[in-house]
């Protein structure tokens, strides 16, 4: 069964661009190997992640991700079957930094700054889906 997870996590310590770029290939090399794919974002001390691929590797890597201690409060904001993936050449891109998107990350969120701990499933999709559509992303 093929299903997508997107999940939120506040950051234990503060990320620079280096730290992410790190995590960035790690996870390229790591999910390659298991067939898992997505996008993640860093905004505001936020993690907000999207993970696609068969059920139990998704669900293999989310708990990995429980465990990291560069993870705080993690929390499943969605989690649906799906009949495709929506980030088929990529085992895991990340957003450039939240300046160059700030509109896309301003149309979605309820406030000034970014807090996807408050999104529906919906918003989620349509953030994701303008993201890819129209966002500055380093892969």
């Amino acid at each position: 069964m093929l299903i997508q997870l997107t999940y939120a996590s506040r950051t234990s310590s503060v990320f620079t661009l280096d730290d992410l770029a790190s995590i960035l290939k790690a996870s390229q090399r790591n999910n390659a190997r298991v067939g898992v794919t997505g996008a993640l974002c860093l905004a505001n001390g936020i993690f907000l992640q999207q993970l696609e691929g068969d059920r139990a590797e998704v669900n293999r890597l989310y708990h990995r991700i429980l465990t990291d201690p560069r993870h705080r409060e993690p929390a499943v904001l969605d989690f649906a079957e799906i009949s495709h993936r929506r980030f088929t050449t990529w085992s895991m891109g990340s957003l450039a930094p939240l300046e160059s998107n700030r509109h896309i990350f301003l149309k979605y969120s309820r406030s000034a700054s970014f807090d996807p701990y408050g999104m529906g499933s919906a918003t989620l999709q349509a953030f994701f889906s303008e993201l890819l559509a129209n966002g500055e992303w380093i892969v």
